[in-house]
């Protein structure tokens, strides 16, 4: 429920700080807060606060935030200067500073003090990196749903399945998270009524991973693009299902079920279940 529905004495309110994007701060900060589901939170994100006097802004929108609600605020933060984590526990919220945990006794183990630079994590730092990233996003774009097949061998890998089943922004979250070269086929009908692997994609079998669906899954999302139709009819849709997998277990592919599958955990799954290894990281 969304939190204005609330009371506000019931909703807590949570910030996240940082002097650049926040992303790490934000990331962690979901993570966690999934963990209280029988709680209300307000999240407010102020990214890129890199001075004393947006520091001091910070702290007064936290410390309204406190008086209005009459809750201590969570605030998490990825400041990598000391001055304006030391401004911030003035305020009237818990602090949760998401480096300073580690990198004191990572600078003890290693021997050296850290770089104490704000964004390496998600900024421009190694450009090589960058670059291989956003190539990948271009090429699972350029080869999205059975476009331009000529390229197929430059991918790392090839999803398979049924239309509405999670392939592009899987590819699209394999291509920004891990730089990798990630195309998806889409079976159609004529694919499921000659109940075979595409040929377009049989030269490519060491790189196919399939993905299938719960049928009431896939026809609630269809239903959305094409109501009342048949391709997203209910016993469409646990037709092709039901085909896909048949196909799969038929070529033995890799496959996985995305019905529950965030697409971060589905990325993640296929990297781990293929053993593919990331040159970012």
């Amino acid at each position: 429920m969304n939190p204005s529905e609330h009371d506000a004495s019931t909703v807590r309110p949570v910030f996240i700080i940082s002097d650049r994007s926040g992303l790490t701060a934000e990331t962690l900060c979901h993570t966690l807060l999934s963990q209280f589901p029988d709680n209300v939170f307000n999240q407010i994100a102020l990214p890129f606060v890199d001075s004393p006097e947006k520091v001091a802004d910070a702290v007064t929108t936290i410390n309204a935030a406190a008086d209005e609600s009459g809750n201590k605020p969570l605030v998490f933060t990825t400041f990598v200067d000391e001055n304006y984590s030391t401004t911030l526990r003035e305020s009237k919220g818990e602090i949760f500073d998401v480096f300073s945990p580690f990198i004191g006794a990572m600078e003890k183990e290693l021997g050296q003090q850290s770089s104490h630079q704000a964004g390496q994590s998600h900024g421009m730092s190694n450009l090589t990196q960058y670059t291989q990233r956003i190539n990948a996003v271009n090429y699972a774009l350029y080869c999205d749903d059975g476009l331009h097949l000529r390229d197929y061998d430059k991918a790392d890998i090839i999803l398979l399945a049924a239309s509405r089943s999670g392939k592009t922004p899987t590819c699209l979250y394999l291509a920004l998270q891990f730089g990798f070269y990630a195309a998806n086929y889409p079976l159609t009908e004529e694919d499921f009524e000659k109940d075979t692997l595409p040929e377009a994609v049989l030269n490519h079998r060491d790189r196919l991973f399939g993905l299938i669906i719960d049928p009431k899954r896939l026809h609630q999302i269809r239903s959305e693009r094409r109501p009342d139709s048949q391709y997203a009819s209910l016993r469409q849709c646990q037709r092709d299902v039901t085909i896909a997998r048949a196909l799969f277990e038929r070529y033995k592919l890799p496959f996985c079920d995305s019905t529950n599958y965030s697409v971060e955990e589905l990325g993640s799954t296929i990297k781990h279940q293929l053993g593919m290894q990331s040159s970012l990281y």
